[in-house]
């Protein structure tokens, strides 16, 4: 049979009653939750596994690539944000120029884009 009493803390002080609701002799059913959960840890484990068979070169790049996007994405903001560009860019050419051929077949592709994405640059920060 439920029962619920007022909080002592809240009765009296303007709050409404804060009614705590319980069944006597029964727990929660808790195993959709447990089951959601077991899912999400599994998908992440599956995640990890099939991460890991990729080459470091080509996920390294995929990221430089994030990077590329991110800046074209603030330079084609209106008003363009030319501050977060210019972070982005920068990002993008410490990795292209630091690891230079390291990067693999996408080295000179990597390199093309970091070109591209300055002459943008300049031409936008020139007409903002």
């Amino acid at each position: 049979m439920p029962s619920s009493r007022a909080h002592p803390l809240v009765a009296g002080r303007g709050l409404p009653p804060l009614r705590l609701c319980y069944v006597v002799g029964r727990v929660p059913h808790v195993t959709d939750e447990t089951t959601g959960l077991d899912d999400a840890r599994a998908a992440l484990d599956d995640a990890r596994r099939r991460l890991a068979e990729v080459p470091a070169e080509v996920v390294v790049a995929n990221h430089a690539m994030g990077l590329y996007e991110l800046a074209a994405l603030h330079l084609a903001a209106e008003p363009p944000n030319l501050t977060g560009a210019q972070l982005a860019i920068d990002a993008v050419r410490a990795l292209v120029e630091g690891l230079g051929d390291r990067l693999g077949t996408d080295a000179d592709t990597l390199r093309a884009a970091v070109a591209n994405i300055q002459m943008a640059y300049v031409e936008i920060a020139r007409d903002a």
